[in-house]
């Protein structure tokens, strides 16, 4: 059984910075894929960066190079480390597991992963 476990911070003050853990365990295959995503209610999911196998990064555009993914690839675990944050980035966050290899411009799309952490939602304070 594929399990993702989530842990780190989840409250913080706008400017302030997060850090978040994901420990993925259980596969029969290889991943071809990490990443982290967010949702806001009432929207999609929304990658906002992800590591493939081979150690090629993608972040989305949209966090401006505030957010990077160190990992542990041998110990399949991924980091999410945030800096100078937002109010626009309060969401729900989730790590994700993908085992089918796609484009790499498709990493980023909640469609392209098969196994999800249980979430959590972080909240930015003004």
């Amino acid at each position: 059984q594929v399990l993702l476990v989530e842990s780190g911070g989840g409250r913080v003050q706008a400017g302030g910075s997060l850090s978040r853990s994901c420990v993925a365990s259980g596969f029969r295959e290889n991943w071809s894929s990490m990443g982290w995503f967010r949702r806001v209610a009432g929207k999609g999911r929304e990658g906002v960066a992800a590591i493939l196998s081979e150690g090629r990064i993608s972040c989305a555009a949209s966090v401006n190079g505030r957010f990077t993914v160190p990992n542990d690839k041998a110990k399949n675990t991924l980091f999410l480390h945030i800096n100078n944050l937002n109010p626009e980035d309060a969401a729900m966050y989730y790590c994700a597991v993908a085992i089918a290899w796609t484009d790499p411009e498709r990493y980023l799309a909640a469609y392209s992963y098969k196994y999800w952490g249980q979430g959590t939602q972080v909240t930015v304070s003004s």
